[in-house]
């Protein structure tokens, strides 16, 4: 099967260069007629092209030629008739070879000449172009000075040390050949001449398979094995040829194919390459691009898999940096050579997109020099600037005559240095010493637009007129080199040590070929080529990189307008381990402009701004501003967002401030004045305590009641604490304490006054009735009653901690304020600490307004009225003044702060002011006779008359009982005043001098226990009855049983001879 495949390979070969070989054995004659010039080697100096167009290389017929010269196309052969007669018959392209001879033979696939066409776009009449001096012919000799190096050959400038001496091989016994060919930038006329290489390598296939093949002729000319093939120039070009090697196990190293897919080892096994993928040059543009802060850029790439292949690497990265394609445009290369109608399209898409001022250009250089002349054709010079790639950066086929098109351009090479004693060997060539280069002598007619005498005609060198002398010589002045040449040599220098490692290892040191090494099997070279370690002819150490593929290194060069006129391409950075470095200051845009032009196509957003995107263009849009309350989203510039409550943006609108918090603060006005209040309340309360305990045993304290009365003191004092308790900054803590102590500390001051309002209007109100004592008026009822009415409040406070759980909030009743609160403050709950106590003080008000006729000697329930009637003031004027002031909180606080002390100022003055003026200011009415006569003129007549019905009691009575009797008689409803007489007694032996002492309302004059015995009364009569008690006293209390008419005697006999009474009694005639 090997057999028949290889057979058929080399049958297709050898019919498709049958036509060429035919036509190259032919001979020339040098024709003396003119023709259209296509300029010398300083004007067409051309580096490479990586996707080579396709083309038929045929006999073609040229055009017709100027000044009335006649072509006739002929099948085999064209003979040019000048004037009717013929001259020189012309055959072009012509297959030429350089050939080395020697044991171990590497190919060679060159890009000697230009792609060219020689007839219209789809027709079969493509050729090859003009020579190319720099990427092909100087790669060329770069391959046979490297091979020269390495045989020992003598030169001048050679380098020493690392390589043999001059006559010595650096493959001990073997001498290294060279089988070189040109591809004419093309991969279909490419792949035809590496056909070559496999003609003698059909052994290879199966380990020798095909070993038995041989040619009848086994003369000199059987071609030796090809065991390495450095080349091609072109990507594209290479990716055809590595397919064709792959099935022959001949290892390839290509020193100018940059294309990323030739490192996908699974299709390309055989392939490595000198020069580093596109990949990194990719990555390095981007960073150029990111480094001149450009978002809005135009492609323009070559048709082939160089261009293609980088352009979709380009395409991810540059969106993933954010960075937007304005305009994506190839150039012409495989399907041939564009007219410049196509090339001025192509500017005129770049300049509908004007704001993309930079472009990327990923071309080889004949396409890129085409777009140049396009852009000088449409005005549009200075109106974009080039980011270039290797294949046409540096070149003088690009920036020749389109010096100011291509002025500012920041271009990526692969890092490259001299051949170390090459550019002295080149310029000391000439056609006479340089047999070995067929394709010499046209470089040299090109280089110096002269007709070398005795060369062969062709469409390029037919047109000098001037015959070439033996005096041109090559020179720095008129010779421009190739900056990478190097590559070429590291390729030759690879397969070099992968020969001799391979040599030391098979053939053990041994000179010459072993047996093991005769052929080289492709598979075993492979293994020691991807190995290779050494110091190349530049000086720059060399190693494959895992994908097989050159070390990333790259120069960054800038094409600068050094002064008026004077262009020069400059080192400015470069590129290596990802990592770019720029040298701005040497970078100039213009002359004398160093600043980078803009590439954007929409400005960014001033702060406050958002964008609105214009349709099918991620990177242009238009801004507009954030409302007075909003910002810019964070991370989505399409949107503004509002501030949070609370907040407020900045002046920019770029980020939310928040606003202060606003609270009653402890040093401010309001909350000083509170606390003031607050304090001066504490104090005086304190006061009134401290009088209360040092006198309580007088008459007017004991009147009071101590325990009613301590619990109203405990409550005033919370009232006022409750004030520092408003003043301390809002926390969960904080609000239910407020909550709590706002409710219970009212329903204290309110439990005790309901409770002994209530006790008058009982006892009164039962005194009318019967003489049956009233309940639950001792002073330990009077406690559970207040007790009771107080755990009411304790209930509804659990509930609602329960139900709804204090918190500080911040609370925002319009949008420029931040009000930290308790949450029962925003909204009608914190009506519900009040409701309860406030059901107190509506119920105690009607108890007070009640009891307000009672004789003025039972006048602390006016007092109770008062302070009650001052109480529902202070609140009725609290309630619009706390929902009218729900903005500003300090003033709210400090409202309610000042009710808590309002309303417990008012029951201090109103109940206990009086007292204190007695105790402390007019000590002597704080007795029983005091009290009497501080009555009104009915009760004092009362009182007289129980005076005189005593001192008659005690005439008629006997030893040391004091009696005292009070009649009291009247009319109902007639409006009369008592008539009967009221007496009073003294004790005729004058023992101790009896005391009545009025205890009020209060129990602390005697206790009234239950009565042991009750006397009826007759209607419209008296009753009276007489009660024992336990300590010896014994009471006779009269009761009214008529609502009017009925006299009451009262006798007191006490064995001590003390007389207490409970103060008069009420009858229907005393004045209420």
């Amino acid at each position: 099967m090997a057999l028949v495949l290889s057979f058929l390979v080399v049958l297709l070969a050898s019919d498709s260069a049958s036509v060429v070989r035919h036509a190259s054995s032919r001979n020339h004659s040098i024709s003396s007629g003119g023709g259209p010039h296509h300029g010398n080697g300083l004007h067409h100096n051309h580096l490479f092209g990586h996707s080579p167009g396709r083309e038929q290389h045929q006999l073609v017929s040229l055009p017709p030629p100027p000044l009335g010269e006649m072509m006739h196309p002929a099948v085999e052969e064209n003979v040019v008739l000048v004037q009717g007669r013929p001259v020189e018959p012309l055959v072009w392209p012509v297959k030429r070879e350089a050939v080395v001879e020697g044991e171990l033979v590497l190919g060679g696939l060159m890009m000697v000449h230009e792609r060219g066409s020689g007839g219209k776009e789809g027709e079969k009449g493509w050729w090859c172009g003009p020579v190319m001096p720099q990427g092909g012919v100087q790669a060329v000799e770069a391959m046979l000075y490297t091979l020269d190096v390495l045989r020992g050959v003598p030169h001048p400038k050679r380098p020493r040390g690392r390589f043999p001496p001059a006559s010595g091989s650096f493959l001990p016994g073997i001498s290294l050949g060279a089988h070189i060919l040109d591809d004419c930038d093309s991969d279909t006329y490419g792949l035809e001449m590496a056909v070559d290489f496999i003609k003698g390598s059909i052994s290879n296939i199966d380990g020798g398979a095909a070993s038995d093949y041989s040619c009848s002729n086994r003369s000199s000319s059987v071609r030796k094995v090809i065991s390495g093939v450095v080349g091609a120039a072109s990507s594209v070009t290479s990716i055809q040829v590595a397919n064709l090697l792959r099935l022959f196990k001949i290892p390839q190293v290509s020193f100018f194919s940059t294309s990323p897919e030739l490192s996908n080892k699974q299709r390309f096994e055989y392939f490595s390459r000198t020069i580093p993928s596109d990949h990194y040059q990719v990555k390095a543009m981007v960073e150029i691009v990111r480094r001149m802060n450009w978002s809005y850029v135009s492609i323009l790439y070559e048709e082939s898999n160089y261009g293609i292949k980088a352009f979709e690497e380009l395409e991810d990265l540059l969106t993933l940096h954010g960075i937007c394609i304005a305009v994506k445009e190839k150039l012409v290369k495989d399907s041939g050579v564009a007219e410049e109608a196509a090339y001025d399209s192509i500017v005129l898409k770049l300049l509908t997109k004007p704001r993309a001022k930079g472009a990327i250009i990923f071309g080889s250089d004949q396409e890129v020099a085409g777009v140049m002349r396009a852009v000088r054709r449409c005005n549009a010079t200075g109106s974009f600037w080039w980011i270039g790639s290797d294949g046409w950066s540096a070149r003088t086929l690009v920036s020749d005559n389109n010096e100011p098109e291509v002025e500012g351009t920041l271009s990526v090479q692969p890092r490259a240095h001299p051949v170390q004693g090459f550019e002295e060997y080149f310029l000391s060539l000439t056609v006479e010493n340089n047999k070995r280069n067929p394709w010499f002598v046209e470089f040299w007619e090109d280089h110096f637009r002269c007709r070398y005498p005795g060369s062969p005609l062709t469409p390029f060198n037919r047109h000098y007129t001037k015959a070439c002398s033996s005096r041109e010589r090559l020179t720095r002045q008129n010779t421009a080199f190739e900056g990478q040449l190097q590559f070429v040599s590291d390729a030759v220098m690879a397969f070099a040590h992968a020969f001799r490692d391979m040599h030391r290892d098979l053939c053990h040191g041994l000179p010459g070929l072993c047996d093991a090494m005769n052929p080289v099997k492709g598979t075993e070279l492979l293994k020691y080529l991807r190995k290779v370690e050494f110091f190349g002819l530049s000086g720059d150490k060399f190693r494959f990189d895992p994908q097989g593929d050159g070390p990333a290194r790259y120069n960054i060069i800038h094409f600068k307008q050094l002064s008026p006129g004077r262009y020069k391409w400059v080192r400015v950075g470069e590129y290596t381990d990802g990592e770019l470095k720029l040298n701005m200051s040497e970078v100039q845009f213009r002359l004398n402009r160093p600043q980078p032009p803009e590439s954007v196509c929409s400005f960014p957003c001033e702060l406050g701004q958002a964008k609105k995107y214009v349709e099918g263009e991620i990177c242009c849009w238009h801004c507009f501003n954030c409302t007075q309350y909003q910002v810019r989203h964070p991370t989505d510039e399409t949107r503004c967002v509002p501030c949070p409550l609370g907040t407020v943006p900045d002046a920019a609108h770029v980020s939310c401030l928040p606003i202060p918090e606003v609270y009653l603060r402890p040093d401010s006005g309001w909350a000083i004045g509170a606390m003031a209040l607050a304090s001066s309340g504490i104090l005086i309360t304190l006061f009134v305590t401290t009088v209360f305990i040092k006198n309580q045993s007088t008459p007017v304290v004991r009147a009071t009641g101590r325990e009613l009365t301590s619990v109203l003191l405990v409550g005033l004092l919370m009232c006022y604490g409750m004030t520092f308790a408003l003043a301390l900054k809002p926390t969960d803590a904080v609000c239910g304490l407020q909550r709590f102590g706002a409710g219970f500390s009212f329903t204290l001051v309110y439990a005790a006054l309901l409770t002994k309002t209530n006790r008058i209007a009982r006892i009164f109100a039962a005194g009318r009735r019967t003489a049956r004592r009233p309940g639950c008026i001792s002073p330990r009822s009077q406690l559970l009653i207040c007790a009771a009415l107080t755990s009411v409040q304790l209930l509804v406070s659990g509930v609602w901690f329960i139900v709804s759980p204090p918190r500080a909030i911040h609370h925002h009743p319009t949008r420029e304020s931040n009000l930290l609160v308790c949450a029962s403050h925003t909204d009608a709950s914190f009506a519900l600490a009040f409701g309860y106590p406030i059901l107190l003080l509506i119920v105690t008000t009607v108890y007070a307004f009640l009891t307000r006729r009672i004789p003025e000697a039972f006048n602390e329930s006016r007092q109770l009225g008062a302070t009650m009637y001052a109480t529902c003031v202070v609140w009725l004027a609290f309630v619009p003044t706390y929902f009218g002031t729900a903005a500003h909180v300090p003033l709210r606080v400090a409202s309610v702060a000042v009710a808590f002390s309002l309303s417990a100022s008012v029951a201090v003055a109103c109940l206990f002011a009086p007292k204190l003026y007695i105790v402390l200011i007019r000590p002597e009415l704080n007795v029983r006779q005091s009290r009497i006569g501080a009555m009104s003129s009915s009760s004092a007549a009362a009182a007289a008359a129980a005076t005189a019905a005593a001192a008659a009691a005690a005439a008629a009575g006997s030893g040391t009982t004091t009696a005292a009797a009070v009649a009291v008689a009247g009319t109902r409803g007639t409006g009369g005043r008592p008539a009967d007489a009221v007496r009073r007694s003294s004790n005729a032996h004058h023992g101790p001098s009896s005391q009545a002492v009025d205890s009020g309302t209060q129990s602390d004059g005697i206790d009234l226990r239950e009565l042991r015995e009750k006397v009826p009364c007759a209607a419209g009569g008296t009753k009276g009855k007489v009660v024992d008690f336990d300590d010896g006293t014994v009471v006779s209390r009269g009761t009214q049983t008529a609502i009017s008419g009925c006299v009451v005697a009262v006798a007191i006999n006490n064995n001590n001879s003390n007389s207490v009474g409970n103060g008069p009694m009420v009858t229907g005639d005393v004045p209420l």
